[in-house]
């Protein structure tokens, strides 16, 4: 695996304190929103304990001793909620669900995938889609099974898919 690329902003002071200005802070929030989301994707992590998160690199540059706080931290996860790319799973959000790709952009990668594929009208196991040598290439290999889930039961009510169960198995068949 290659190493995190962490943007300029991260190396930049004031970046780790919300800015007063509201425009200024609206663009300073998205960049931490594209951080969270690229540092996610990158290391293949699902779930952020905000406690936790905040004393890792993440959210503490130590190189420029500076740390998001908690509330900030709050503030962005509430932004990627409303975008669709967190869930939280408590109340007291202290920790969430990330989704770098939202469920139905997860379905519309892996639709095109089976139209590529020539998998259309054909039934596939779920765990052809995620650790099957012909999804290798594909971003959704390895995706956790409930955001698979999450994703071809989207397709299933758009028609694109169907979601079968047989000998214990679950698959799906692309229309």
């Amino acid at each position: 695996m290659t190493e995190f690329q962490w943007p300029w902003q991260y190396n930049f002071p004031p970046f780790f304190t919300l800015q007063p200005n509201l425009e200024t802070q609206k663009k300073q929030v998205s960049a931490w929103g594209d951080l969270i989301l690229s540092y996610h994707k990158h290391h293949k992590l699902y779930t952020l304990d905000v406690k936790e998160a905040t004393g890792s690199p993440l959210f503490n540059n130590g190189s420029i001793k500076r740390k998001l706080p908690a509330e900030a931290v709050i503030k962005v996860l509430d932004e990627l909620s409303a975008k669709g790319n967190i869930e939280w799973s408590d109340k007291g959000k202290t920790r969430c669900v990330v989704m770098w790709r939202t469920p139905a952009e997860w379905g519309d990668l892996i639709y095109k995938w089976a139209i590529k594929s020539g998998m259309k009208n054909t039934v596939c196991t779920l765990y052809e889609l995620t650790t099957g040598n012909d999804t290798k290439a594909e971003e959704f290999h390895g995706l956790e099974d409930w955001l698979l889930s999450r994703a071809l039961k989207l397709l299933q009510r758009g028609n694109k898919a169907e979601l079968i169960s047989f000998d214990g198995n679950e698959g799906v068949k692309f229309f």
